[in-house]
C-alpha cells in the first residue's frame, strides 16, 4: 500500500509539512537522527542476540498529537506498535478517522517487513 504512504505525504506537504523525504546516510542501516519518509529514526538497536532487534520511529508529518512507531523482533516474532497521543479533540477525531486505515495499512506493512519486502 505504498500509495497510501505516498497520499499521507501528499497530504502533508499541503499542509506545510515535510511530506515524503528520500534518502538516506547508509542504504541498509538506520541510525538515530535519520529521516525516514515523514519518520524521525529515534532508536535503531539490534541488540545483543541475533533475534532481538528494535526501531522507535517518531513522526515528523503535520497531525493534531504526536506519533510513533516501534518495530520489535524478539526471537524471531515481529511486534509492531503505533502509538498517537492526540492534542485536543481534534487530535482523537483525527485518529478515529484514520483508525479504519490503519487497520488495514499496518498488518499489510508487517507482513511485507517480515518478507523481507
Amino acid at each position: 500500500m505504498n500509495w497510501a504512504w505516498k497520499l499521507r505525504g501528499w497530504m502533508d506537504r499541503l499542509m506545510g509539512g515535510t511530506g515524503i523525504r528520500r534518502g538516506r546516510r547508509h542504504p541498509t542501516e538506520l541510525f538515530p537522527g535519520d529521516a525516514l519518509d515523514f519518520w524521525r529514526v529515534v532508536l535503531s538497536d539490534r541488540g545483543h542476540a541475533q533475534s532481538s532487534a528494535r526501531l522507535i520511529l517518531a513522526a515528523e508529518m503535520k497531525m493534531p498529537g504526536e506519533a510513533w512507531l516501534q518495530f520489535e523482533i524478539t526471537d524471531d516474532q515481529l511486534i509492531q506498535t503505533a502509538t498517537f497521543r492526540p492534542r485536543g479533540l481534534l487530535g482523537r477525531a483525527y485518529w478515529y478517522a484514520v483508525l479504519p486505515l490503519h487497520w488495514i495499512l499496518f498488518p499489510r506493512m508487517a507482513k511485507s517487513l517480515a518478507a523481507g519486502e
